[in-house]
């Protein structure tokens, strides 16, 4: 078992480059890894949602861990996107396969079956009493149809240490707040949504899984350190410099918009995997303005 980690600053849900024929591309996740740790992040966080894991066969899930850790070299510690609707699916992952690179796991809210807040208690306790490594609960509202209450989230980090932290990205930041009132020790509350990372952390929340990271790691990786230093006015300059560009990011899907200025940085190119498309001709031109 990796050795457990604190998860303060910046980490980065990485995407997964595509080929113009729509395989993976791994010299370009090579190329994307490379930037992202010369960055200085924290973390990364490989097949999360904005590694359009939805879309990637077993095999290919196995290649990119396999690809990220090889690359990686263990400079930077790994975390694993180990969600879903199917509980029972899960335990049997966390059970079976091989975790032996990474530091945590993420696990997403369950999308689509819309539970209540005593089903998502009981699929956290469920993962929670067999996962070998910490867990990262990740609440995003908008994908799962469902929130995770911010009284569901204290009852599960006081009733589960290795529950260490949750991801928010409801936009809620009254919700989040009370979760950082109310929170036990060492439970760290991480923002999910880029724009809202600075107030977070001056409302005392510890860091970011950040996707606008992949494309600045150093820049974004600088201003969530100024702000935990206190050190407001660098991380304000930061922060705004970003700000409108990460807006056009998500302006039509994610992670289209990132690999957009990932492609023009020649890292990466800007291919995406059905259901999803690529961002519209407006958006791409305002990107290739104001991106830098």
């Amino acid at each position: 078992m990796a050795k457990a980690i604190n998860f303060t600053g910046t980490g980065v849900a990485i995407v997964t480059p595509f080929t113009n024929k729509g395989a993976v591309d791994f010299p370009a996740l090579t190329k994307l890894v490379e930037h992202i740790i010369k960055g200085r992040v924290e973390y990364i966080v490989v097949l999360g949602t904005t590694g359009e894991t939805a879309t990637l066969s077993k095999e290919e899930k196995k290649q990119v861990i396999e690809h990220i850790v090889k690359t990686t070299k263990k400079r930077v510690p790994l975390v694993l996107g180990v969600g879903g609707n199917n509980t029972a699916e899960i335990v049997e992952s966390l059970m079976k396969d091989d975790l032996s690179d990474f530091s945590a796991i993420l696990s997403v809210s369950p999308y689509y079956n819309k539970p209540s807040q005593e089903g998502i208690y009981q699929h956290y306790k469920t993962i929670a009493k067999v996962s070998p490594l910490p867990i990262i609960l990740y609440n995003v509202p908008g994908r799962t149809a469902s929130n995770i209450a911010w009284d569901t989230t204290i009852r599960l980090a006081n009733e589960f240490k290795n529950i260490i932290a949750i991801k928010e990205a409801s936009g809620n930041i009254e919700q989040c707040m009370k979760i950082i009132k109310y929170r036990p020790d060492n439970f760290l509350i991480i923002s999910g949504d880029d724009n809202l990372t600075l107030p977070l952390i001056a409302s005392g929340a510890d860091g970011v899984i950040s996707v606008v990271a992949n494309a600045y790691p150093k820049d974004f990786s600088d201003m969530v350190r100024s702000a935990l230093f206190h050190d407001l006015k660098t991380a304000q300059k930061l922060h705004y410099k970003l700000m409108e560009i990460t807006e056009q990011l998500f302006a039509d899907g994610n992670p289209g918009g990132v690999k957009v200025v990932l492609a023009n940085k020649k890292i990466t190119q800007s291919y995406v995997r059905l259901p999803l498309v690529e961002p519209n001709e407006a958006v791409k031109a305002k990107l290739k303005k104001i991106a830098y």
